[in-house]
């Protein structure tokens, strides 16, 4: 990394050495380092993410990321323990505050937690930070012994003296390393892959133990003195208000003690969840439906199918693909529809506010902090600098906590309460008023020559732009990189390829992320799609990708891989069905291979064989963990998935009817990973882009049934 990109600045803290460390992106400038701490300084050098070391030893690690169950707070450690020569059980985390400026993620340029970058953006600066802290030890060391630094080398914790043995703690050293000079940026060595002892070996997560135990501590665990908690009401309708409620029934209930009326929404206030659940449903509320009130699923894509005939804007052209479509011997085509998907995480939506006249506090679990202490602020009318939002694992998250609708909500009710109130959304609250996964409808055409293999390739897609909201300068000529990706560089060698994207946004119905947006459906379409020019070819569809494959190594590796290991030309019984998938999404590559059963209109997902490249490999027990969870939750999303609208409502309220995968309906899941120094790729989200269609093509391989449509389940029932 260049001076530019790479800034580290250490200070004595309370006899200790305190590394301040900023990622690519910070906005970064030196300044003294009483002007960094006290921020009294505009320009004054700010930092990222912080590594305590205290004169007593501890390491100390302030985590720029959140936790939300995809091993961050492991991995991230692992990193600085690496080059520091630590135990990573030697290494204490706590949650960093609410600050853009320090704790910037690069890729999107505020402090936020999403996208599979975290492992991406902290590679280099991460360990960097911990080199540069065992090269200042080291000299502390070797001044205290009047010997050469190149004579002491950092171990387990402590500086020792080759020669002699003599031995110093960090925790000894760390006040006289804090006076030494930084190390330049070109000077920091760090270690050769060889050397490593911890990145890319398993690792035990640094927060198993308190999941275990107990301690750990979720938003929706929040206690403080006073508190009551609410249950709230949403409008049913989407744009509805609400216009009356009778609330004598509601104050009757033991424990509830007052009823707050917002335009959209009602909340009961009460001494504990339960009063507060029965209260509300004694409220009696009254609804305007407001504009939507006859709005349905099928207005919606019809209203989308009339948008892909309009004007699209060019995401890619390359090799004059109408001509080349016009000189094919075979023009193909499809139409694909993704639903509406909810998150349904297992932690449902809460936040705890306290209001007061001079400063309010907010007690949540997010992803995007300082979007968090914004919207409070604004609600509250209060700066910002009197807003503290104290963050909290999450219970998983999915793209719902980068959302900030449900703290608004928390604030506007706890505006009109006395005490610190904590609101809980029930479990059909938490569905039918998420922001969910867009609907997209997509048309595909492929001109093929006369073996069958593609010379022109169209895809026009249709759907919302997440990012172009979340996001408004990421939208450019058109469209945003992340709604496209997986669609604008498919993995294979088209030699005439077209790409467009046609924004459209449903009526006030809100569209976020969901472990992954744009490919979790472009790589369903894509990958779809050649399974269909393959069986039109009368191609075996492994081959088939292959010898599209070939300009790609890294591609065709990972294809290789999970059919091999899957053994993809073995045996199988007539009734299960045998497809497969490849992908480049998030920075990795990936291939899977699913065997799936279809009996009596019932899918049993029986096995799922995954390989993999994502780059250097911190903690092989996350990556597995990570696609055994994407895996879970693509099938869901595949099989079941659908949200649906009518009369302006979502028709699904729990898990009765938003089924998810349950555990002895989980398949065999099993995870190549193929070793490679590349930089390190995202793991988060790409397990579940894969899965889906590599399903759905095993249902065609069993049925003779293409899947065009999600959920399969539906779409095999019409069939």
């Amino acid at each position: 990394m260049t001076d530019r990109r790479f800034f580290l600045k250490a200070m004595a803290a309370g006899g200790g050495l305190l590394l301040q460390i900023a990622l690519p992106g910070a906005r970064a400038r030196d300044s003294a380092a009483q002007g960094a701490e006290s921020g009294a300084d505009s320009g004054a050098w700010q930092a990222n993410a912080m590594l305590r070391i205290g004169g007593d030893g501890k390491v100390t690690m302030t985590m720029p990321y959140v936790e939300m169950g995809q091993g961050t707070y492991t991995s991230i450690p692992m990193l600085i323990a690496e080059e520091l020569e630590l135990d990573l059980k030697d290494v204490v985390l706590e949650h960093a505050p609410a600050d853009d400026k320090r704790y910037i993620n690069p890729a999107l340029g505020f402090q936020v937690t999403g996208g599979s970058t975290t492992i991406r953006a902290a590679w280099l600066p991460m360990r960097q930070a911990g080199a540069a802290a065992r090269m200042l030890l080291v000299k502390a060391a070797a001044a205290a012994w009047q010997v050469d630094p190149l004579a002491c080398r950092a171990q387990q914790g402590a500086v020792v003296h080759t020669a002699t043995g003599r031995k110093l703690r960090y925790g000894e050293l760390a006040g006289a390393a804090a006076a030494l000079p930084l190390p330049a940026p070109e000077s920091i060595v760090l270690k050769q892959p060889k050397d490593f002892r911890l990145i890319g070996k398993a690792a035990r997560r640094l927060d198993t133990q308190g999941k275990l135990n107990g301690s750990a501590q979720y938003g929706i665990d929040v206690q403080l003195p006073g508190m009551k908690v609410a249950a709230l009401a949403i409008s049913p309708a989407y744009g509805g208000r609400l216009t009356g409620l009778d609330q004598a029934a509601a104050l009757k209930v033991p424990g509830v003690r007052q009823v707050v009326r917002l335009d959209d929404c009602a909340a009961v206030v009460a001494d504990n969840y339960g009063a507060a659940q029965k209260g509300l449903s004694l409220l009696a509320l009254r609804w305007d439906d407001g504009p939507n009130a006859q709005l349905s699923t099928s207005d919606i894509v019809a209203d989308m199918a009339q948008a892909a005939k309009q004007a699209a804007a060019k995401v890619r052209s390359a090799g004059e693909p109408e001509q080349a479509l016009a000189s094919a011997s075979r023009v193909l085509e499809a139409t694909y529809e993704l639903p509406f998907l909810a998150h349904a995480a297992m932690e449902p939506m809460n936040c705890t506010v306290h209001v007061q006249p001079d400063r309010c506090e907010v007690w949540t679990g997010t992803q995007v902090l300082t979007r968090a202490r914004a919207v409070a602020a604004k609600v509250t009318g209060l700066p910002e600098e009197k807003v503290t939002v104290h963050n909290f694992l999450l219970g998983g998250a999915f793209g719902r906590r980068l959302e900030i609708d449900g703290v608004e909500r928390a604030v506007r009710i706890a505006r009109e309460v006395k005490h610190p109130v904590k609101v809980i959304w029930s479990r059909e609250e938490d569905i039918q008023h998420d922001m969910f996964r867009p609907y997209f409808y997509d048309r595909v055409r492929a001109g093929v020559d006369e073996q069958g293999m593609p010379v022109a390739w169209f895809h026009h897609l249709t759907g919302s732009s997440v990012l172009g909201r979340f996001l408004p300068p990421a939208f450019n000529n058109g469209f945003d990189s992340e709604t496209v990706d997986g669609a604008e560089a498919p993995p294979y060698a088209f030699k005439a390829i077209r790409v467009d994207y046609t924004r459209h946004e449903p009526p006030q119905i809100p569209t976020a992320f969901w472990r992954g947006v744009g490919p979790t459906h472009n790589v369903f379409v894509v990958e779809s799609f050649i399974d269909e020019l393959a069986a039109a070819a009368q191609a075996d569809p492994l081959a088939y990708r292959l010898a599209l494959l070939k300009e790609n190594p890294r591609a065709e590796a990972v294809l290789k891989l999970a059919a091999q290991k899957a053994g993809w030309q073995g045996p199988r019984d007539g009734s299960t069905g045998r497809g497969l998938s490849v992908q480049f999404a998030f920075g990795t590559y990936m291939a899977m291979v699913v065997d799936a059963r279809v009996e009596d209109g019932e899918v049993q997902v029986r096995r799922v064989v995954c390989a993999l490249d994502c780059g250097v490999v911190v903690n092989p027990d996350t990556v597995r963990a990570q696609v055994e969870g994407a895996v879970v939750f693509g099938i869901s999303g595949a099989l079941w998935g659908d949200i649906t609208f009518k009369n302006g409502r979502v028709e699904q309220s729990n898990f009765h009817d938003y089924r998810v995968l349950r555990m002895h309906e989980t398949p065999v899941i099993e995870t190549h990973i193929v070793a490679s120094n590349e930089a390190p790729g995202g793991m988060g989200e790409p397990g579940t882009s894969g899965l889906m269609p590599a399903l759905s093509n095993a249902i065609f391989a069993a049925t003779g049934k293409r899947i065009r449509k999600l959920p399969i389940a539906s779409a095999l029932q019409a069939t």
